[in-house]
């Protein structure tokens, strides 16, 4: 949507609140600020009619999840803080879908083109790849670096099999041993090293330089190389291997810092500079 110079234009003339959770690392925004956006509504009361109509609407028609909102209080006009409905991105564009506007046609148009490539990639998982090369290209990335990206997932991903086919439970004892890697050979937690990057949502990965990205590949190879000698099973187990691969890791991440007197973590990320993200809006 950010090579569309007009996609963003929905936004220009109207103020959408929002609140950056950072536990959970996800941006809530005001939906009826975002109603008021797309049906283009300047009076607050008005909109917030049309969000209650359209709710309860949403709500005869089975369509509960776009309508369980978090209640989060957000600065009014008046200047006082008051509890509105707020939502993630993921239902702001559930619920754009649900508005019947001109401005929303961009984002709904986008929507289905996201869907099919999604399906398209789901029958051939080498178009996900050749799109991620696309993106990281579009964004100045080196093909080195490109390269290094791609083997790090793969690396990542045999790691991750391994701990689904070994009683670890993806999402949550995921991320506990993936912090454990990460703090065991970065001496930085996932958080840190993202708050010292200055990201909120984005993928850390995405923002490594080089050798953070092999230092990250030879920690998780490690961890699963020792997991799968050791026979871990089940998150406790696999705690132990994390913290022996992240090690090995940070052994060669040390050697090599004071070899050549340069931190291999550092805060350089891939952001756009103002300048730039002045020129998209």
């Amino acid at each position: 949507m950010k090579n569309n110079k007009n996609s963003l234009a929905i936004f220009e003339s109207f103020k959408i609140r929002r609140h950056y959770d950072k536990k959970t690392e996800t941006w809530y925004f005001s939906v009826i600020d975002i109603v008021a956006t797309l049906i283009d509504q300047t009076d607050f009361k008005k909109a917030q009619s049309y969000w209650t109509t359209l709710k309860s609407r949403l709500k005869q028609e089975g369509n509960e999840s776009v309508t369980k909102c978090d209640k989060l209080k957000m600065q009014s006009a008046d200047g006082k803080f008051y509890k509105t409905d707020a939502a993630s991105v993921e239902i702001i564009l559930r619920l754009i879908q649900s508005v019947p506007s001109k401005k929303a046609e961009p984002i709904k148009i986008w929507l289905a083109k996201v869907g099919y490539e999604r399906m398209q990639e789901m029958s051939d998982p080498e178009k996900a790849l050749n799109r991620s090369r696309e993106y990281w290209q579009r964004q100045g990335r080196s093909q080195k670096w490109i390269q290094q990206r791609m083997m790090g997932q793969e690396t990542r991903s045999k790691l991750t099999d391994y701990w689904s086919e070994n009683e670890v439970k993806k999402g949550e004892e995921f991320a506990i041993l993936t912090n454990i890697i990460h703090e065991e050979w970065s001496e930085l937690s996932v958080k840190e090293h993202k708050n010292l990057k200055g990201l909120k949502t984005q993928n850390l990965r995405d923002h490594m330089s080089e050798e953070e990205l092999i230092f990250t590949a030879l920690a998780e190879l490690s961890t699963r190389r020792i997991a799968e000698t050791e026979k871990a099973k089940g998150l406790e187990e696999n705690k132990i291997p994390a913290k022996k691969g992240g090690k090995i890791a940070k052994d060669a991440r040390i050697a090599l810092e004071e070899k050549t007197g340069k931190l291999v973590v550092t805060g350089k990320n891939y952001l756009l500079k103002s300048k730039a993200k002045k020129k998209l809006k």
